[in-house]
């Protein structure tokens, strides 16, 4: 279509034509959105698709991302049949070959997501590789994942089949048109702006690719994503290859191979990656080829001859050396933007867009359609990123870390060494002489994780089994049991709401009753409008007008977004985030009303300070509001502290501690400590798709506040139907190898698999391990998934590969009635 044919209206207005852009505008063509506008600045696939390798892989990391993913095998089988446009798709099954125990114990998890999600995949043994390709040396090997639904597709050609099909739904799509402004009013798109015209719209969307961070920078949208070089050659035709060839990926030594018409596609990702264009991507930059670097090819020409041989004698047909974009956490980013309404994003896919590229599309046109996500995609949200994750210098530093570990083992806990210290603490350099091990888990956050014990480098060693770290976590959790400890709890998000209608407001928003009495605590969630849990947080009420709201460290954009949008439009409520302007520290054991009794003058009793309940105190010459909640199960208070003040407060509760055994302690001690009590963690536990009548917290919804709050209806259908799931805790003796539960392990009850962990943990005090699991029960039961069912199976779950057996447990295992904290 000619630039002339610039419309001036449209309903979305898609910014860039490869392949991820032309899904999402063939995805809204399908759901009837036929005043949809693609601008394209050059030509279809001109920006990274071109040079794509066209791997279909469906299997990813998590059981989100595997659902998100498998959609594009069942889309992919069918494209070129409805369009008319050949793909090149085809499944060939796929190799993901192990070197090392280490490297099978991650697939071993990796084959758990398939078989949660529904897709076949399953380890092999190294003769089994071989019948699969005769060709590959493999005496080296310890094993393998094979996963039948792995394939190729052409990807200029897939996305011409996207672009074909958008048009037969009525979709405009128009090249050589770069979008000059975007307009926006009142915090919402109204417009883009080209050199052909202006075309008005309520929704755009951002597929640009590389250079989706400059058109986020120019709205103020944070889309962090930097592109980097990426290397590959193309072999002349060899004899003898498999038809079809397995997509096969040599993952330790972080080269891939896939067929390419009888030649070989040989390609990897470096150990230290290079940035490109830091400043910003060239508009002109079509087509582009980097220059070729022959000592960075012969690393994978060596390891790909170590692994198939007859590379030795193949000729090399073609070098490249591309562009393409990658995140700091090496998962895409999609969603609306929280400070723009109507400007959605889909982009950073990490050399996964063309498998990505179906579930994209999909997903976005949903969510445009219907308000809201169609699925829980927390792990891709762009609101998971706050603004100094977004900068060149950030950016450029992690992006060499994390494109080099696409292919390396994805340990747990592992914590990434570039583009750290962005956000300290006031408090970091006491934690630091303590032997802090940091981790910047949320929001570039500087926290402790744990640490150091008896002059040990405070270092993470990683493992699939036994952690390092456990005997430390331990100690600082039989503190916090026995004596006191100090979290910190600086990143928590905080929020100020005030004004007339707050409480209102709030009432609304939060399924909880808020009309308590200054100085109450109430905890709560707000929910969407099908009653799945969109934030869990606590609610300080400071008086008539005005509440404190604390959530967790990774929501705060998320959160702060969701009570923006809710409010009504004529509410007058003012919404502050004072994250940044207090720090936190958590008073936890059955001493911390003592020390906190000699270091201020206020009355710590239980009488005159009852649990859930915060006042003002003075903490020497500094007034401190401190909170009478746990997160941990002992007695204890949060302590909020102006920054300028939070050293004086600290160094006080140090002095005076040390007479009572005060330790700190970190992040693992805490996610120790709340699943003995039965917490849940938003994210893992909980999250849009889950209730609180399935995840257990039904006593923190007010169904008779005398107000209605979004998603009550939805929760009480639920309530009158029975749900079919719930979130369970149990418990797994030690055994001679302690499990390492993290989240969808597969879990069985009388051999037949009927959920999946969503969390676990070593239990310091109570002993053994800890799992949330989410169990679906019986289809049609009358009244539900009930406890008699639950307690009249036998259960297993699957980690690594091993079965262990597991308990359910009705009550949390320690101090069930909270006898601790509250006393």
């Amino acid at each position: 279509m000619a630039c002339s044919d610039l419309p001036t209206d449209a309903r979305v207005v898609v910014i860039g034509g490869g392949i991820v852009g032309c899904s999402v505008a063939y995805h809204l063509g399908k759901l009837g959105y036929a005043d949809t506008v693609l601008l394209e600045r050059d030509v279809l696939t001109s920006g990274t698709s071109w040079h794509a390798a066209g791997i279909v892989g469906p299997l990813r990391s998590s059981y989100n991302l595997t659902r998100l993913s498998m959609y594009a095998v069942e889309l992919f089988e069918g494209l070129e049949e409805e369009t008319g446009q050949a793909t090149g798709y085809r499944r060939t099954g796929g190799l993901w070959l192990a070197q090392t125990e280490a490297r099978m114990a991650e697939l071993h998890r990796t084959a758990a997501n398939g078989e949660i999600a529904g897709l076949e995949a399953g380890m092999i043994s190294p003769a089994e590789v071989a019948r699969h390709w005769p060709q590959l040396k493999v005496d080296d090997l310890a094993g393998a994942l094979w996963v039948p639904a792995d394939g190729q597709t052409n990807p200029v050609d897939t996305t011409m089949a996207y672009a074909k099909g958008a048009r037969q739904s009525g979709v405009k799509i128009i090249e050589k048109t770069p979008v000059e402004t975007i307009e926006t009013r009142n915090g919402r798109v109204t417009g883009v702006v080209t050199a052909d015209g202006r075309i008005s719209c309520e929704y755009v969307v951002n597929c640009c690719g590389m250079w989706a961070r400059q058109l986020g920078e120019s709205v103020g949208v944070n889309v962090p994503l930097q592109a980097a070089e990426h290397v590959y050659f193309v072999t002349e035709a060899i004899d003898g290859l498999p038809d079809p060839l397995p997509v096969t990926r040599d993952l330790d030594a972080g080269v891939y191979f896939k067929e390419d018409a009888g030649k070989l596609v040989v390609g990897g990702f470096e150990k230290e990656a290079r940035p490109w264009c830091v400043d910003g991507i060239p508009m002109d930059a079509s087509y582009t080829i980097l220059p070729e670097d022959w000592d960075r090819y012969a690393v994978f020409l060596e390891d790909g001859i170590h692994r198939l041989p007859v590379l030795e004698t193949a000729g090399i047909r073609t070098f490249m050396n591309g562009p393409e974009s990658f995140t700091p956490d090496t998962r895409q980013i999609m969603g609306e933007a929280p400070n723009l309404k109507g400007f959605f994003v889909a982009a950073g896919f990490n050399s996964i867009g063309v498998v990505s590229s179906a579930g994209a599309g999909k997903v976005i046109a949903e969510w445009i359609d219907g308000g809201e996500p169609p699925m829980d995609v927390w792990e891709v949200d762009i609101q998971r990123f706050g603004p100094e994750q977004g900068t060149r210098d950030f950016l450029a530093a992690r992006t060499v870390e994390t494109l080099g570990d696409l292919l390396n083992i994805h340990w747990p806990y592992k914590q990434s060494t570039t583009a750290r210290n962005i956000r300290k603490t006031p408090f970091h350099n006491r934690f630091a002489q303590l032997g802090a091990c940091f981790g910047a888990p949320a929001m570039a956050w500087e926290r402790p994780l744990w640490f150091a014990l008896g002059g040990e480098k405070p270092e993470m060693r990683y493992s699939y089994g036994v952690q390092s770290w456990w005997l430390n976590a331990e100690t600082e959790t039989l503190a916090t049991r026995d004596a006191a400890a100090l979290y910190e709890l600086t990143p928590f998000a905080k929020f100020e709401i005030s004004g007339p209608d707050a409480e209102a407001q709030l009432q609304r928003l939060v399924a909880a009753d808020l009309a308590v009495a200054a100085g109450r605590t109430v905890y709560g969630q707000m929910l969407n409008h099908h009653g799945g849990i969109e934030a869990d947080m606590t609610v300080m009420r400071l008086a008539e007008d005005r509440f404190l709201l604390i959530g967790g460290a990774p929501t705060r954009i998320k959160d702060h977004a969701w009570l923006r949008r809710n409010m009504a439009a004529d509410a007058r409520v003012k919404i502050l985030d004072i994250t940044g302007d207090y720090a936190v520290l958590g008073l936890m054991g059955p001493h911390a009303r003592s020390i906190l009794s000699r270091v201020s003058s206020a009355d710590f009793s239980n009488e005159a300070f009852p649990f859930s309940t915060f006042q003002m105190i003075d903490i020497g010459d500094v007034t401190v509001l401190a909170n009478r909640l746990s997160f941990v199960g002992e007695l204890g208070w949060e302590l909020y502290i102006p920054n300028v003040h939070a050293l004086s407060v600290y160094d006080i509760l140090s002095k005076v501690g040390e007479e009572y055994g005060l330790m700190p302690a970190g992040l693992f001690s805490v996610d120790s400590c709340r699943l003995e009590k039965g917490y849940r963690h938003w994210g893992h536990d909980m999250g849009p798709e889950e209730t609180p009548l399935e995840v257990g917290l039904e006593f923190a919804v007010a169904f008779d506040k005398g107000m209605d709050f979004i998603g009550r209806e939805a929760l009480l259908r639920q309530r009158e139907e029975g749900i079919d799931r719930r979130l369970v805790l149990f418990g797994i003796s030690d055994g001679d190898a302690p499990p390492l539960i993290l989240h969808d392990e597969p879990v069985y009850r009388n051999g037949v698999r009927v959920g999946q962990t969503t969390s676990g943990a070593r239990a310091f005090r109570v002993g053994g391990s800890l799992a949330f699991v989410m169990l679906r029960g019986p289809h049609g039961a009358p009244g539900g998934i009930s406890w008699d069912w639950i307690e009249s199976g036998s259960y297993e779950m699957k980690v690594a590969g091993q079965m262990y057996e597991m308990q359910p447990l009705r009550r949390a295992p320690y101090d069930p009635d909270g006898k601790r904290m509250k006393s």
